[in-house]
């Protein structure tokens, strides 16, 4: 299992991570407000099909080791907040929302969570990607569950700004030659 996605149709990636569980666990970091906010981002979440939320992203928070905001996105640098909508939850199994529902053709982002022994596998796809934005999204996925896995692990994980640089560089390479 490599930790580097790999799109798997046009404009869709997928991740897979093998975590601790038990898968109880990792849902509850999926759907949480508090546990997400650790990961991801914060917001109260109804996991049924149709309800409306909210994610707040504040990057600097996600981990102790405090670096700068990049330049280009220092507009996110207090937070930023987007607007979603759950499509399928089936606890604790498959949670697929919009990401961004305001768009006017959003993208989808599915978590699937399978036992492996005393681990979970977590299976994220995100699809309806638009080709500008899969390096920055894949990225963005890839840093996220690094910190989410070090979150699991009881390890602190680095920070997100420097992880993400890197990892955004390598999707721009790799997606550049797919």
């Amino acid at each position: 299992m490599s930790d580097f996605g790999t799109v798997i149709a046009p404009g869709t990636i997928r991740f897979e991570r093998l975590l601790p569980g038990p898968i109880e666990r990792v849902w509850s970091f999926l759907v949480d407000s508090e546990k997400r906010g650790q990961w991801l981002a914060r917001g109260t979440m109804e996991p049924r099909a149709g309800a409306r939320f909210d994610l707040t992203f504040h990057h600097a928070t996600l981990s102790p080791n405090v670096v700068p905001t990049p330049e280009r996105f220092k507009a996110m640098e207090n937070g930023a907040t987007s607007r979603h909508k759950v499509l399928r939850a089936e606890p604790p199994r498959l949670l697929a929302f919009t990401w961004s529902a305001e768009a006017e053709a959003p993208s989808e982002v599915t978590f699937e969570l399978e036992p492996d022994g005393d681990q979970v596998r977590l299976t994220l796809t995100h699809r309806r990607l638009p080709d500008n934005e899969m390096a920055n999204t894949a990225g963005g996925w890839h840093t996220h569950l690094a910190i989410l896995s070090d979150k699991l692990d009881g390890r602190t994980p680095p920070s997100f700004w420097t992880l993400f640089e890197g990892i955004e560089a390598e999707y721009g390479r790799r997606l550049a030659v797919s």
